[in-house]
């Protein structure tokens, strides 16, 4: 044990104290948060406010097209062709033209620009045209516009999962969510570390440095000391990277709200109080979309700590398991040229778990979920995304269980190899010889 505390120490501390490590630990964040904070302050900050002005030859839509922050409107009292012709020299970005037979033939608005307009521009005055005929043609049918606006009903339906436990609320969406979140941050960590232990042990090999190490540490030690403590390595990022991202996240929004179109802060505003001012039954009940509260109660509804918990086991369990394989290839090559033949078998099933894992999410209790989340292969992925629907326990003990015993059978198939090939060079390798040399007596 002893020997593969050291191992470890060295894996962990050469691998953090790397400047290329600190980089991306602070880099990836860094990156993720900027660059989303950057599409939104451009889109935010780019649109410029717009003058447009309107003829309204049927005298239908004064005053329906308001003001905002970015687009200004103006009605002209003089025909088309007299505003046409001002049109150019102006500085206004558009000109809507509304015939006196626009209830009869409403393809007949036309949007006259320098330019083409944008599609947010054009959707704008063609929803304010369309509602406004649409209020006209019901009136006249005798339909006021109150009556339609009672007649539309949004059905909001709540989950409720039914146990012995009683009743509790669920939340599809949000399982949805966090399975998915899970299953890519497994599927990721498992190639990008896992990579890591097969070139740490090809670059000793092939420097000839094992040989130093191997003549005070045992083989299976040494593998040891590199799988675990590449997996520090990951677990240390991150938590790093979560830590950084909500740190990141937080400082960037409250900038962002700041930068905000007036009117969209009003919006925001005017919710909030609704909202402190209002019980969540009655806003339910009043139609009222609570988007601040609905995250939480998802969240909420959901088993945080188990889910936290299984993670972590399945994250380190699926790691170790793949690690142990990737190690056994490393050792084995000579190159990253001969990787390629041996790398196959190993990440098709970890690619087959991620296309799994979308039909799993439509069906997380069928026949194909429980099986793939049972197998050591694929559980780590799969089980990931089963547990935030609900699984029973006997399930989850199970699929842990087969994990511990695929990863000890990897491990001492890893191990074998690992003890012939880590002092092999120079021989092209096949699978023939990776299976004599399992049973080798050495």
């Amino acid at each position: 044990m002893r020997n593969i505390f050291l191992v470890i120490k060295r894996e962990y501390m050469v691998r953090v104290k790397k400047k290329s490590f600190l980089i991306m630990t602070i880099l990836a964040p860094v990156l993720f948060v900027g660059g989303y904070a950057l599409v939104i302050w451009m889109a935010i900050s780019s649109v410029d406010s717009k003058t447009v002005q309107v003829v309204d030859e049927s005298g239908l839509f004064t005053n329906e097209f308001k003001d905002s922050e970015s687009i200004k409107f103006s009605y002209l009292k003089s025909s088309i062709d007299s505003a046409k012709s001002h049109f150019t020299g102006s500085e206004a970005n558009a000109l809507v033209y509304i015939p006196k037979n626009v209830i009869t033939s409403p393809k007949s608005v036309r949007i006259y620009a320098p330019k083409n307009v944008s599609m947010d521009l054009k959707s704008e005055i063609e929803d304010v045209i369309e509602k406004q005929i649409e209020n006209i043609k019901l009136s006249e049918a005798g339909i006021t516009h109150k009556i339609l606006e009672d007649s539309r009903v949004n059905v909001h339906s709540e989950t409720i999962s039914l146990s012995e436990e009683g009743e509790k609320t669920s939340s599809s969406g949000a399982a949805t969510i966090i399975g998915g979140i899970c299953a890519f941050l497994i599927y990721m960590s498992v190639f990008i570390y896992g990579t890591q232990v097969m070139r740490g042990i090809t670059e000793e090999k092939t420097s000839r440095i094992v040989e130093v190490i191997i003549s005070s540490v045992k083989p299976y030690q040494l593998m040891m000391g590199k799988i675990i403590g590449v997996a520090l390595v990951g677990l240390t990022q991150f938590v790093l990277w979560i830590f950084l991202t909500i740190s990141l996240t937080t400082v960037a929004s409250s900038v962002l709200s700041s930068k905000m179109p007036k009117d969209s802060r009003q919006i925001q505003q005017e919710m909030q109080k609704m909202q402190k001012g209002m019980p969540a039954s009655q806003m339910a009940a009043s139609g009222v979309d609570n988007p601040v509260a609905e995250v939480l109660g998802a969240v909420n509804s959901l088993n945080i700590p188990l889910i936290v918990s299984c993670f972590l086991f399945y994250y380190l369990g699926g790691y170790l398991f793949y690690s142990a394989l990737f190690g056994a290839v490393g050792a084995a090559v000579d190159n990253d040229a001969d990787t390629q033949q041996f790398m196959l078998p190993i990440t098709l099933p970890i690619i087959f778990s991620f296309v799994f894992a979308q039909v799993v999410l439509r069906d997380p209790d069928g026949t194909l979920a429980f099986w793939t989340s049972m197998i050591p292969f694929t559980s780590p992925i799969i089980m990931m995304v089963r547990i935030p629907f609900g699984v029973p326990a006997w399930q989850i003990a199970l699929s842990m269980i087969f994990l511990i015993l695929g990863f000890m059978g990897t491990i001492w198939i890893a191990s074998r190899i690992y003890r012939v090939g880590i002092l092999m060079y120079g021989k092209k390798v096949t699978y023939k010889e990776l299976a004599k040399w399992i049973f080798y007596k050495v």
